[in-house]
């Protein structure tokens, strides 16, 4: 199953996305066909866990209720993270060769995954803009990456437990400022700007996406394919991820993990060929969806 986060009016709503019959509102057809109330935003579903879920499968079978999906506004699928988007850097094997490359330095793969983060301040949804300061970075950057949401509280899980407690995967676009990262010679500051993550268009749940290796990745800008790869191509997959990440560390329902960007990106291009003011960036992962967003010059 898909779920979206959208805007009706002036209220944030959760609904289940179909490709076929559109987006259903699961608050309101939880009433109407269940005779009770539904979890009533993206964090509280996912935290309420197989009743939740078993819930929505009997309200997708349902035929009343279902809109166009093209007559709302689709938001981040979680619009309001409590705490930081987690990230996994230099993890796709092309792409750390790629970024060797560029800094003209030897490649080296990392023993382990290599965390940050990104603020909530960071994250928009389908649609939004992506908001560029010249006076913050000349050099924009692009990073499709599948992201990993959490379902349950946990810590310290094996890598055969990790993907046991995963409710789904989405879409993210890890937006760098390339100089920025070599200032301060680390992620944090270079990628955490406002609107640094577009986030969507959905969450597909882990039943439905499958085997997480196999999946085509896809980034476009203004039609240009930039980069295409697949995520057998990682050198940590999602399960070696999750359990790297959980040890001593609490992952709780909603936790989003960004897995790293395949080979493509403008830093990597000779010459590179920076974002600018109007491109049009879109993402596709196969099981997923596309997620579009536009980059505009606010300095």
């Amino acid at each position: 199953m898909k779920f979206v986060t959208f805007k009706s009016g002036a209220e944030e709503r959760i609904g289940i996305l179909d490709d076929k019959k559109g987006i259903l509102d699961i608050v309101k057809a939880g009433r109407a066909v269940l005779g009770r109330d539904m979890p009533a935003d993206m964090l509280s579903f996912i935290a309420a866990g197989e009743s939740a879920l078993a819930d929505a499968k009997k309200l997708a079978a349902t035929n009343d209720g279902w809109i166009a999906a093209s007559s709302v506004k689709l938001l981040a699928p979680i619009p309001h993270y409590k705490k930081n988007v987690f990230c996994v850097g230099r993890n796709y094997k092309l792409h750390i060769e790629e970024g060797a490359r560029a800094r003209g330095v030897p490649v080296s793969f990392p023993p382990v995954p290599e965390f940050f983060s990104k603020p909530p301040t960071t994250v928009i949804g389908h649609g939004d803009e992506i908001r560029w300061d010249s006076r913050a970075t000349k050099q924009l950057d692009y990073e499709i990456e599948l992201g990993i949401v959490m379902g349950r509280q946990c810590t310290n899980l094996s890598e055969g437990e990790a993907l046991s407690a995963v409710f789904g995967y989405t879409i993210v676009n890890d937006v760098s400022a390339r100089e920025v990262q070599r200032a301060h010679g680390q992620w944090f500051k270079g990628k955490c700007m406002d609107t640094f993550a577009p986030i969507g268009p959905c969450i597909v749940t882990a039943d439905e996406f499958g085997d997480t290796s196999g999946h085509q990745l896809v980034l476009k800008v203004n039609g240009e394919v930039r980069q295409d790869s697949n995520t057998a191509d990682m050198l940590f997959n999602c399960a070696q991820i999750v359990a790297s990440l959980s040890i001593g560390l609490t992952l709780e329902p909603g936790d989003t993990i960004a897995t790293g960007t395949p080979s493509g990106v403008a830093l990597g291009m000779d010459p590179p060929v920076w974002l600018k003011d109007g491109d049009t960036v879109e993402l596709m992962i196969t099981g997923i969806g596309t997620l579009t967003n536009k980059v505009r010059q606010v300095g």
